[in-house]
């Protein structure tokens, strides 16, 4: 199995990188999502399949979205079966008052965070890896 399992030697390797622009969430129907459209993440779900893609593309083609948020990757490369990692990283999230939709990727675990406080964010994650070490 690749990726780092050890909550510890992932809390003090933890880095991050915020990307560029804004993203939001949105839902289409499966047949409704554009050929043209480049969304960072497409989920199926029952009811319809989750986009999360920049605002500016989303507004360009007229889809209702919410959720403008920020994404920051988590530059360790996590295993898919890491225990706790994501859990830490939210509640620490929550205790500053930050709700964080996380995704998970084959290297790496990605944090959509409300935009405005994605300083906030990368703070309380370099403090985070400050402590462990």
């Amino acid at each position: 199995m690749s990726g780092e399992r050890d909550l510890d030697r992932l809390l003090r390797s933890l880095t991050a990188t915020l990307a560029e622009g804004v993203y939001v969430f949105a839902t289409l129907a499966p047949d409704a999502v554009p050929s043209a459209l480049t969304p960072r993440m497409v989920f199926a779900e029952a009811e319809g399949t989750t986009l999360v893609l920049l605002r500016d593309e989303a507004e360009a083609l007229g889809i209702a979205h919410e959720f403008p948020c920020r994404m920051i990757t988590l530059d360790v490369h996590s295993s898919l079966e890491a225990v706790g990692f994501i859990a830490r990283i939210a509640t620490e999230l929550a205790q500053h008052g930050m709700g964080v939709n996380p995704v998970s990727g084959f290297y790496h675990d990605h944090l959509f965070v409300p935009d405005g406080r994605e300083e906030d964010a990368m703070r309380i994650l370099a403090e985070m890896a400050r402590k462990a070490g």
